[in-house]
């Protein structure tokens, strides 16, 4: 298993791994960020700065405590740096906690610097060339990987912590498995690696041995002191410090001296190294740890503490006195393990790009001269050629690059301003106020209506037949709204199935049914600040009113599924062609639900009681087909138009405006004729001698007589579907039957002797 793994859900890829990594060991996939290991050396950079903890170490805990209550012997070795996380114990009362956890025995690993001090003495002694120290497991694998010419100039000496494991495992048998436990995560890389292989069972940090003892329960600085075992280390312990580790090799060092030189932390390390490999420097022995401040500053430190303060933590424990009860095994142990190791070339090759390549990469993201390359490091990357090249290996992708994002972004906000705007002129066209067309008493008077409770934060409720314009009505009643800036989220609760109308209204949470595999906001959140238009409302379920109910009530939302509630601020326009009073007292609609919706109502008249207006809605349904088609039509015949005035027109706007529509993809020139409209026009036409306009008679005196015309043909049509039964044909016609007997009277019509006007129609378009 990899020692560090990426939490996808958590990544949100700010690129602050591929920033601190000094190796660029980072991948950069479509949602995430993900480690290459054969790249990575484990210095823990990436787990320092993600900001949202979406690189972690694996966690060993379950691992280790199955060893532990597996009967198995089993040795805790812990780090010489260990004094300066666990500040709050003492050593002996931190080796009986972990004798409570049921290690056998727990040993110090400045033990194991002591082991490995007379194999850098000879090496020193011995050496041709520089030398590069190999106890930090993080500068072997950036030696091993990125700078394979180095491989010669490494100690050929194991790590103490590698040293500990051969130790005890050669002291103790080989069964013993041993744990070692420090802040170095590239610790957890070294004991996986073939070189070093087998030496160490198990690497733990700090933080999951703290983890351990607070699942067990344990409070450490309670405990009374255990002795440690094994050999007690003496000038090892102040190993983990700044220029600790020739003191501990009882090394002498002169700050003067340029043949063996120290060095701590990522930027002095890099500087060395490239020193060495470019030859610029020379010394006998350079010794080089990763982390800055010593292995007391590796990723698995006690960050709540300072260098200073942790400095003098391992200083202190170097001088006093710590419990030991060393067994005699190892007492009078001779021999020494074998310390040597070895080291390979384990550099991955990527591909190198021609000098075109990357020049396309460049251009890609719209660098095409040397100006262009800010070099702004945003991509985590030093320039902007080493990040297209890193492109070019598949490392990088393009989203990367910052400055050719906000590029893209404001071109992107230019367009989307520009399809906004028209979309914003399109939508005052379609829907403005100018647009309900008619100058008939009825529309001026919902006009009217449409201006006073616009500004509100009224419920409305439109009632009216279907293809009255209600939504349009809708719109209006929104742009006059003070929250016209808002959404506007429009719902035909005809169109959706009942049990999915409510997921749509209120949003649903994940698991609730089959097929709801995420978390989804409903309409009404969709809404929040806006207008909701519920067309048909007449149509919802009693459970789906009562959730509305608790909407206009209370203000509040519960998705399906859900537990908690959300506020919302909605303003509700409702719209109906069914009789609700009638729905209240037949029990399917709820009355308090009507009460809370029928706080102003506005009534849409149908298209037959809107005569008037019609020759001005044609020619308005004209223009917008003309468009539609983009078909040249500049006129309506006047036969045609007096048809249109005959006709009762049963579906309203609507219908008229898709018999225009039709009209006008039938016409073979600029003009619509009678002959283009469906059949029952023509028949209706027929009926009577053709339209004359008067134009000495008064405006009322022709209305009156155009008004009578039309009644007339009514009344001949509703008897005519009756078959001449005239309390059918009231019926029809939605009028009481008294009335209908004095329009027959009116004009003179007996009920069977009627001729239908419709009598020769054989189908309708």
């Amino acid at each position: 298993m990899e020692p560090i793994v990426t939490v996808k859900d958590k990544c949100r890829k700010c690129y602050s791994c591929v920033r601190s990594c000094p190796v660029k060991a980072i991948k950069v996939d479509q949602s995430y960020t993900d480690i290459i290991f054969d790249r990575c050396i484990g210095c823990g950079n990436c787990l320092s700065n993600c900001p949202q903890k979406a690189k972690i170490v694996c966690d060993k805990v379950e691992v280790t405590t199955q060893l532990l209550s597996s009967g198995q012997r089993v040795i805790a070795v812990l780090g010489s740096s260990y004094p300066a996380f666990f500040h709050y114990v003492s050593p002996g009362q931190l080796a009986a906690g972990l004798k409570r956890l049921g290690f056998a025995e727990v040993h110090e690993g400045a033990y194991g610097v002591e082991l490995i001090a007379e194999s850098y003495a000879r090496a020193i002694e011995q050496a041709t060339h520089p030398l590069i120290s190999s106890h930090c497991p993080a500068v072997v694998d950036l030696i091993e990987r990125h700078y394979p010419k180095l491989i010669k100039n490494l100690v050929g000496t194991v790590s103490p912590m590698v040293a500990m494991g051969r130790f005890l495992k050669e002291t103790c048998g080989p069964e013993t498995k041993v744990v070692y436990i420090s802040s170095c995560i590239a610790g957890k890389f070294e004991a996986q690696a073939d070189e070093t292989g087998g030496a160490i069972d198990i690497v733990l940090t700090y933080r999951e041995l703290e983890g351990m003892f607070r699942n067990r329960e344990i409070g450490v600085p309670s405990l009374k002191e255990e002795p440690f075992d094994g050999m007690e280390p003496r000038l090892g312990r102040i190993f983990p410090i700044s220029e600790g580790t020739f003191k501990a090799f009882s090394i002498a060092t002169d700050p003067l001296d340029c043949e063996i030189i120290t060095a701590e932390g990522e930027a002095n390390v890099m500087e060395i190294i490239r020193d060495l490999a470019s030859g610029r420097i020379n010394p006998r022995i350079a010794d080089v740890r990763f982390c800055y401040d010593g292995c007391i500053g590796s990723p698995g430190r006690n960050k709540e503490l300072t260098g200073l303060y942790k400095r003098n933590l391992v200083i202190s424990h170097f001088k006093r006195a710590v419990p030991y009860a060393t067994a005699p095994h190892y007492l009078h142990r001779q021999k020494r393990p074998n310390l040597a190791r070895a080291f390979a070339n384990k550099s991955s090759k990527l591909d190198v790009p021609r000098g075109d390549d990357v020049r396309k990469i460049l251009q890609s993201t719209n660098k095409f001269a040397q100006k262009d390359e800010l070099n702004c490091r945003a991509c985590g990357y030093r320039t902007c050629r080493d990040y297209a090249v890193a492109v070019h290996q598949g490392l990088a992708n393009l989203e990367m690059c910052l400055p050719y994002n906000l590029q893209q972004l404001e071109e992107d906000r230019g367009r989307l301003i520009q399809k906004y705007e028209l979309a914003r002129r399109e939508l005052d066209q379609e829907y403005g106020d100018e647009f309900i067309v008619g100058t008939d008493r009825k529309t001026l008077e919902v006009l009217d209506l449409i201006k006073q409770v616009g500004p509100t934060p009224t419920t409305v409720l439109i009632r009216g037949e279907s293809g009255t314009g209600k939504e349009l009505t809708a719109r209006a009643i929104h742009r006059y709204s003070k929250r016209n800036d808002k959404p506007l989220v429009t719902v035909n609760c005809t169109t959706i199935t009942d049990s999915l109308l409510e997921s749509e209204l209120f949003g649903h949470k994940k698991g609730s049914f089959t097929g709801a595999i995420a978390d989804k906001k409903g309409l009404f959140e969709a809404a929040d600040g806006g207008t909701i238009f519920l067309d048909e409302i007449g149509d919802i379920t009693p459970k789906l009113q009562a959730e509305l109910l608790r909407v206009l009530d209370m203000g509040e939302v519960r998705p399906v599924g859900g537990t908690a509630s959300r506020k919302v601020d909605i303003r509700l326009i409702a719209a109906t062609n069914k009789k609700l009073e009638e729905g209240v007292r037949e029990g399917w609609f709820r009355e308090d639900l009507y009460y809370r919706l029928n706080v102003f109502a506005v009534t849409m008249p149908p298209l037959r009681s809107r005569v008037e207006s019609i020759p001005l809605l044609a020619h308005h349904f004209l223009e917008k087909a003309s468009t539609k088609l983009n078909k040249k039509i500049v006129a309506i015949e006047e036969r045609a138009i007096k048809a249109m005035l005959q006709y009762p027109w049963p579906g309203n706007i609507r219908e008229m405006q898709n018999i225009i529509e039709r009209a006008a993809v039938l016409t073979h020139d600029d003009i619509i004729r009678l002959e283009n409209l469906p059949i029952i026009f023509t028949e209706s036409y027929a009926d009577g001698p053709p339209l004359t306009i008067n134009t000495k008679t008064s405006f009322k005196a022709e209305r009156e007589r155009q008004v009578t015309r039309t009644e007339k043909h009514l009344i001949q049509r509703y008897l005519a579907e009756s078959g001449g039964n005239v309390s059918k044909a009231a019926k029809l016609a939605n009028i009481p039957r008294r009335t209908f007997y004095r329009l027959l009277d009116k004009y003179g019509l007996k009920g069977k002797s009627v001729k239908s006007p419709l009598a020769d129609v054989t189908a309708t378009p």
